[in-house]
């Protein structure tokens, strides 16, 4: 029963050219063919960028820590460990040269 036979086929089409008109039904057709087209592109597009890319390893260098408080970076200069009150402090970072701006 759920089949169609010729005769449901061929009242189909009749009815479809009366609806449309023998000339708009070729360009029905071409219309629906290019949408289907660009449809199934699109499509495959999606497809192609859901499709994950190669990763590449990355590699991490963990910083080394001092063992010792106040020991030297590696490379680095030594920089005294100092305790005392900043205000008294009589390092590089509180000579009056050193807020200053350079001479041009």
């Amino acid at each position: 029963m759920g089949a169609l036979k010729p005769i449901h086929w061929l009242v189909f089409i009749v009815i479809l050219l009366l609806l449309f008109g023998a000339k708009r039904l070729p360009d029905l057709a071409k219309s629906v063919g290019q949408s289907l087209k660009i449809f199934k592109k699109e499509i495959k597009e999606l497809n192609e960028d859901d499709a994950p890319a190669p990763v590449q390893p990355q590699t991490y260098q963990q910083p080394q820590a001092n063992p010792v408080p106040g020991a030297p970076a590696a490379g680095g200069p030594a920089i005294p460990l100092d305790t005392t009150n900043p205000a008294t402090r009589t390092g590089p970072a509180s000579s009056p040269e050193s807020t200053t701006p350079p001479k041009v």
